[in-house]
């Protein structure tokens, strides 16, 4: 009798390896914005609805990559109508959609219209479903920038720019009415090149031919019949009959919308005493047990606020011997020079230690964000991606005419002979733009130095033609040696492994992930010093910070469309490069917006 419990355990075991694996259908709802970082911006309004940590780039990466290799999984349901996907993500969404169609499942996608964004997704679904009234407009790439020199000439401000670099054209908007030739130029090139991949990429996927493609662009506009008899869609139902068809296809499968996701609900505040806990719980760390590579994002512009914690984050990993490699995210237009040094440094730190180090770009990676990533092994980058701009410019706004406009007066007293150059009363005299120039083309000659020591014989060609402020797509930048590889961060990620020796290995988001709740109560732990970090570097109050909470509290940003919300934070957020310093690596603000 003793053997029988051991005979009912190998029985059960055997019944239950036998048994085969529920069928798992995983629904993907994305809304709002993707996150890089996947760290909220602390805010004391509204903590309810901010404890939520932001779904970021990296867990839908990782969710789709195990999708594609998980034996039950059958088929993946995507809704994306209410993203704000970046066209990288977006390219690097449907990368993984076709991977999990070459392992023989089934993409669905179901959308209330079409545009460049579920045109790209579609291509890549074998079952792409429009609603019968559908909103499409899948028109093609538009891109507009505005002038602001009339406004600026009535109120009696002054622009003064200079530029290293003949197509560095940041600041244009501000001292010219429309673009210089070198502007307009690399702007067509950049559209073209994005054009050409969204054609090549609907063609492929539908199976149809690129002129086609063009031709149903060129319409302007079409019914949900139409695309659907075009070639652009499979089918049209209602939102109710194409969930019963999903039902009625997998009629035993489990339909899970978190599939390989991390939780994303944060603390639970009922009160004070939960309040206390996140106040003497937010900052410490916690130690990995297994090795991993590390990914660390750098999300918008770049300013001592913004790399602060990206620098920090750096630093500490390098003394941890679990992280065995890192792959830098970059979604970033530039910003500060001297910020983006602080941080090339502490990227540098990390190579020191001979871990293998990727860079993923993400939809905008150009000047001060290609400088930051110039030192990587590898780069990787979408075929969309902004990127280059190597280039410098310096810029102050002088307002003595709107001060006279208002009857206000300024008297200067000064000692030493260049002691006004930052006055925002009066232009540059010739000597003061002189000596800027001159300390601009210094800050020039090492950002080349630092492409050059990064990229060495990967350039095609010298440094100086392939610069200049010249702004390219991710495949013209993989051309000319600027970037490696055509791809994300499942791909940075997968380098960084293999080179490190840990193919399969677990990849961290770092820091983890916070809900804004969280953020407020982050702290440094005291117990974590770093005996190589007595100065740290300094972070001070964030111009941007105060205007984000002074526009939310009016709910002004509410009510504005995305296109005009993310304007302001752009705006928002170089504020604080320009607090810092008149001298700045930051691109062009060309925005291509995936409809």
């Amino acid at each position: 009798m003793r053997f029988l419990p051991l005979l009912v355990a190998t029985t059960l075991a055997a019944t239950a390896a036998e048994k085969p694996a529920a069928e798992v259908v995983a629904v993907y709802r994305l809304e709002g914005l993707i996150s890089e970082s996947g760290r909220s911006e602390p805010t004391l309004l509204d903590l309810a609805s901010e404890t939520q940590r932001p779904l970021t780039a990296f867990d839908l990466a990782r969710s789709l990559e195990k999708a594609a290799t998980d034996p039950s999984l059958k088929a993946v349901v995507i809704d994306a109508d209410h993203s704000e996907l970046d066209l990288a993500q977006i390219q690097e969404l449907r990368r993984r959609l076709l991977a999990i169609r070459s392992a023989g499942k089934d993409v669905w996608l179901y959308s209330e219209g079409l545009g460049n964004k579920t045109a790209l997704l579609g291509s890549a679904a074998n079952h792409f479903t429009l609603m019968p009234e559908a909103d499409c407009s899948f028109s093609g790439i538009h891109s507009e920038s505005m002038y602001f020199k009339g406004l600026l000439d009535r109120l009696g401000v002054e622009a003064n720019v200079i530029h290293i670099g003949d197509f560095k054209s940041f600041g244009e908007n501000f001292y010219r009415t429309g673009p210089s030739d070198q502007a307009r130029q690399q702007e067509e090139q950049l559209l073209d090149s994005v054009f050409d991949g969204l054609v090549r990429d609907v063609a492929s996927g539908r199976k149809l031919s690129e002129k086609q493609v063009r031709d149903l662009i060129d319409r302007g506009t079409m019914t949900a019949a139409e695309a659907k008899s075009g070639g652009l869609a499979d089918d049209t139902l209602y939102r109710t009959d194409f969930n019963a068809k999903l039902l009625e296809t997998y009629p035993d499968a489990e339909f899970d919308t978190a599939y390989q996701l991390p939780n994303l609900d944060g603390p639970e505040i009922r009160g004070m005493m939960d309040l206390f806990k996140l106040l003497f719980n937010g900052g410490k760390q916690h130690n990995a047990k297994q090795d991993f590579v590390a990914v660390v994002a750098l999300d918008g512009d770049i300013t001592d606020e913004s790399v602060a914690p990206v620098r920090a984050e750096i630093l500490r990993l390098r003394k941890d011997e679990k992280a065995k490699g890192l792959v830098l995210r970059v979604n970033s237009p530039g910003g500060s020079a001297l910020a983006s040094e602080v941080l090339w440094e502490a990227a540098d730190e990390w190579k020191a230690t001979g871990k293998p180090f990727a860079v993923s770009m993400g939809g905008v990676a150009a000047s001060g964000g290609y400088y930051v990533s110039a030192g990587a092994d590898r780069i990787f980058a979408e075929s969309g991606t902004i990127t280059g701009s190597i280039g410098v410019v310096g810029m102050k706004f002088v307002v003595g005419g709107a001060l006279e406009k208002l009857g206000i007066t300024t008297h200067t007293t000064q000692r030493g002979k260049n002691a006004g150059v930052e006055s925002i009363t009066r232009s540059y005299t010739p000597e003061e733009a002189d000596l800027i120039r001159q300390s601009m083309t210094q800050i020039y000659a090492t950002f080349k130095k630092r492409v050059e020591d990064g990229r060495k014989e990967r350039l095609k060609g010298e440094l100086e033609p392939l610069a200049g402020g010249r702004v390219y797509s991710g495949e013209k930048a993989k051309e000319i040696g600027l970037v490696d590889e055509i791809g994300g961060l499942d791909e940075a990620i997968a380098w960084v492994s293999k080179a490190a020796n840990l193919e399969g290995s677990e990849a961290k988001l770092l820091p983890e992930p916070k809900s804004a709740i969280e953020g407020l109560f982050v702290k440094e732990d005291p117990n974590d010093f770093d005996e190589d970090e007595i100065l740290k570097a300094g972070v001070k109050s964030s111009a941007s910070t105060k205007l984000r909470q002074t526009l939310r509290q009016s709910g002004i940003v509410d009510a504005l469309p995305p296109s005009a919300r993310a304007s302001l934070e752009r705006l928002a957020a170089r504020m604080n490069a320009f607090q810092r310093s008149e001298v700045l690596l930051l691109g062009p603000d060309l925005r291509i917006a995936p409809k």
